[in-house]
């Protein structure tokens, strides 16, 4: 029985992180929602790393509200692409 749930749940982490790779994320926030569009970042960054500890992606090490303020706002300024704003990717 425990080897059946631990098999489930390992599938089931594959198949979410297969699943996010191509699709674009909603994160709520009490400011506003943030979208996300993850392929666009795949297709324009090409390399997992500038995000993810691996190539092959998976969570990131300390994501939060400090951590997606430094390193996506620094992505943007330093590449001329995306959102810079607030309410650029705060919707209400």
């Amino acid at each position: 029985m425990k080897k059946t749930v631990l098999i489930m749940l390992a599938l089931a982490a594959i198949a979410g992180t297969a699943f996010a790779a191509g699709e674009t994320l909603e994160f709520p926030a009490s400011i506003g929602k943030v979208t996300f569009p993850h392929k666009v970042h795949q297709e324009v960054l090409k390399d997992c790393q500038k995000c993810h500890a691996t190539a092959q992606g998976g969570k990131i090490s300390g994501f939060g509200k400090e951590w997606a303020h430094k390193t996506c706002k620094e992505c943007h300024s330093e590449t001329k692409k995306g959102p810079m704003g607030c309410k650029e990717c705060h919707k209400k």
